[in-house]
């Protein structure tokens, strides 16, 4: 099952996109999507759940496009991301593109079919190289190179981020739950 993101500051624009994804073959049943148009609570949820996929729109109020993949990236480095805008300059393609990495570009208003290509084989790209990592990490791990211990790390890591993660409070006591940002 494939978890896809997807930010931008128009509930309509949102609800657009859940209704084309819904419709592509073979997404409503290996799917699951969330929405947000609130870039700071998305990214609190980045840090709760491992996400396959993310799209965000290049021009939000509260936070740019770029800004957001940024810290997305941060948290989670793998997720496949696509960009949408009905108003793109030069400057801020080239830098989702260098900066953020960025799977595809798409315009508003999209085409059906492209988005439905895009969002289909960028998932299929991300399988792709969650499954080269994964026999790349068997090979090291039988090769004494990486331990199984750090195997199962990096595995829970890449499905519940900030799992190995540990807060400590000035006094070194552990803190659980969130830290305040």
């Amino acid at each position: 099952m494939y978890r896809i993101l997807a930010i931008d500051d128009e509930q309509n624009i949102l609800n657009a996109l859940k209704r084309v994804l819904a419709n592509c073959a073979g997404m409503r049943e290996s799917c699951q999507f969330e929405s947000f148009t609130a870039p700071d609570l998305a990214l609190i949820r980045a840090r709760a759940v491992r996400f396959d996929l993310v799209i965000s729109d290049y021009r939000m109020p509260l936070m740019d496009g770029l800004t957001f993949l940024r810290a997305f990236r941060e948290v989670q480095p793998d997720a496949a991301c696509i960009m949408l805008s009905g108003q793109a300059d030069m400057e801020g393609l080239v830098g989702a593109i260098n900066d953020v990495r960025i799977y595809r570009f798409i315009y508003k208003p999209w085409q059906e079919y492209e988005l439905c290509s895009a969002v289909s084989s960028a998932l299929a790209y991300q399988h792709l190289l969650a499954e080269n990592q994964r026999l790349a990490d068997e090979v090291r791990a039988r090769d004494g190179v990486i331990s199984r211990q750090q195997l199962e790390l990096q595995r829970l890591e890449r499905e519940h981020p900030g799992i190995t993660q540990v807060n400590r409070a000035e006094d070194g006591s552990v803190i659980f739950g969130p830290l305040d940002e």
